[in-house]
């Protein structure tokens, strides 16, 4: 008798449009273990998500087709059952948790209403028998006050809480395998590391396999038992955790290991002007209640944030989602109301008018954290980099043309590409089209909010070494905004750590990331740099021994 739950035999999938077909996964294959986990890591299109959603038979049919191949769940092709039998299958005995929590709930409805939905649709309870069982889940997972939140709807929960209801409502049927797609990606690090830790106690509990989807390594290597590493549709390499991580044979794995972003921040001048002062500022939100909307109190956004920032040098603002690090982004380059003092190139800005501000927003640019959201996709690459320059009338048309193309090259773009449009490039490319479009204009600073956050790791640590050289080339300065600490120690002379619109420590990044004083900075540093788990994996054809509650 095998100890496989699932066993996958020479995958294939293919996507038919236009009456062409592509490829996308070729000869996978692999084994899920009972009550072990398994992960599957690689770059975004490498082809993770597209085999495990394969499955449970979740891709877009007819227009993926599976030409090849088996998947076995307890002796049974699931390619090849029915869809009545899927349904017996799915969110019953494999469960999924998705990427991000917030699409896969319905606003709409409490939180308690879909937990209940998934017991009734599998488990035929109702009534009062429902609504214990989705408080036990609640429980279960950690959410606090679980008889308050039952009653919650998904925009009132936090992104940490509102994955806890997705993971949740995959258990609901104590499912023998669960599948997380990136289920911390979009997540802060100390809400990941609370989730990962969550998963990993649940599995213990449950005795359920856990499949795991994602391009984070650092995660991967504190809870997986063996890795599968996925390279353009293929499985290049797979082997036991700790020995891929201590010993990767195949080149691209080495790549994925190597890719954190590492090394120094750019050598700076030590007596450096400061280009920008900031005293006392505050961004503080009214509350309005009652018939007549009277101020009651405020959100305190931003609540007295100083500091002085030499040209040339990059200050690293850190802090969890809700701590207020894009709102004092914004309020600095004045595109959002303040009080307190902000000094740029010796000018006060927190006088000035809007239309007195105007020229000085060549100086100023910015960098979003979405490229593709942050590009307007009407526009051509070349229209979206020279926008700029016909706002502020810099140079002639021919100049114009010649400095799109400059910074193109710059940022390592080919200059043809200016005829192409967004939706053609991959989200590294975008976010260098985004950075060429901050870069043509010459600018003194550069706002960079959260600029790698959605990127793979690879591409993160070309896009931190890209920022290097154009700072040590140009002396620009950045005030870089993240809640990735890998790429803040990369980057940045001076760091910042930011909770619930309080500065809670800041000085020389090198001090802080060496001996942090705050206890939330500690907690911060801890869940980023997770050490890897000391768990032993279970022997071979072995699974831990926990049963159901």
């Amino acid at each position: 008798m095998t100890d496989n739950l699932i066993e996958v035999r020479d995958l294939a999938v293919e996507f038919v449009t236009g009456g062409k077909a592509q490829r996308v996964v070729e000869g996978v294959s692999f084994d899920i273990r009972k009550g072990e986990t398994l992960a599957l890591v690689g770059e975004s299109g490498s082809g993770k998500s597209v085999t495990a959603h394969s499955i449970l038979r979740l891709l877009p049919y007819p227009l993926a087709q599976h030409p090849a191949g088996e998947i076995r769940y307890a002796g049974e092709d699931l390619l090849k059952a029915t869809e009545k039998r899927m349904r017996g299958v799915r969110g019953n005995r494999i469960a999924m948790v998705f990427q991000e929590p917030m699409t896969s709930l319905n606003p709409l409805h409490t939180i308690g209403k879909q937990i209940n939905e998934v017991l009734q649709i599998h488990k035929g309870l109702n009534g009062k028998a429902a609504t214990a069982r989705t408080l036990e889940l609640l429980e279960l997972v950690g959410i606090p006050e679980p008889a308050k939140r039952i009653r919650a709807y998904p925009h009132e929960l936090s992104g940490g809480q509102r994955q806890r209801v997705v993971i949740a409502m995959a258990l609901a049927n104590e499912p023998e395998l669960l599948i997380a797609d990136e289920p911390t990606t979009a997540l802060d690090v100390t809400v990941q590391l609370k989730i990962l830790e969550l998963l990993k106690d649940l599995q213990q509990r449950l005795g359920m396999a856990l499949l795991l989807i994602s391009h984070d390594l650092n995660l991967v290597r504190r809870i997986a038992h063996r890795v599968c590493v996925m390279q353009s549709g293929r499985v290049v390499e797979q082997a036991a955790c700790e020995k891929l991580f201590r010993s990767p044979e195949h080149p691209y794995t080495q790549e994925l290991l190597a890719a954190e972003p590492s090394g120094d921040p750019v050598a700076v001048q030590e007596d450096a002007p400061a280009l920008l002062e900031v005293k006392d500022l505050r961004v503080w939100f009214p509350i309005k209640k009652g018939l007549f909307r009277r101020t009651v109190d405020h959100v305190k956004a931003v609540d007295g944030v100083t500091f002085s920032l030499p040209r040339g040098q990059t200050l690293g603002i850190v802090g969890e989602s809700g701590s207020g690090k894009s709102t004092l982004g914004l309020a600095i380059i004045r595109l959002l109301s303040s009080t307190g003092e902000i000094r740029f190139q010796d000018q006060a800005l927190e006088n000035m008018s809007q239309r007195a501000v105007r020229p000085l927003r060549r100086q100023m640019q910015v960098v979003f954290q979405d490229p593709f959201g942050s590009l307007s996709p009407r526009m051509s690459v070349g229209q979206i980099v020279g926008e700029g320059l016909s706002i502020h009338g810099m140079g002639s048309a021919s100049e114009q043309a010649q400095a799109i193309i400059d910074a193109l090259v710059e940022v390592g773009l080919d200059p043809e590409s200016r005829h192409r449009y967004p939706h053609e490039f991959s989200g590294g490319q975008r976010q260098r089209i985004a950075i060429a479009r901050a870069l043509v204009l010459k600018p003194e600073l550069i706002l960079l909010d959260e600029p790698t956050s959605a990127l793979d790791r690879t591409v993160q640590r070309q896009v931190v070494e890209l920022l290097r050289s154009l700072q040590a080339k140009y002396n620009l300065t950045y005030l870089f905004i993240s809640h990735d600490l890998a790429v803040v120690r990369a980057l940045s002379h001076q760091m910042m750590v930011v909770k619930q619109g309080k500065v809670v420590e800041q000085g020389a990044a090198k001090t802080i990331f060496a001996a942090p004083q705050h206890p939330y900075t500690q907690q911060l540093l801890e869940s980023a740099f997770m050490a890897p788990a000391t768990d032993e994996q279970p022997e071979e054809g072995q699974a831990h021994g926990f049963s159901y509650r």
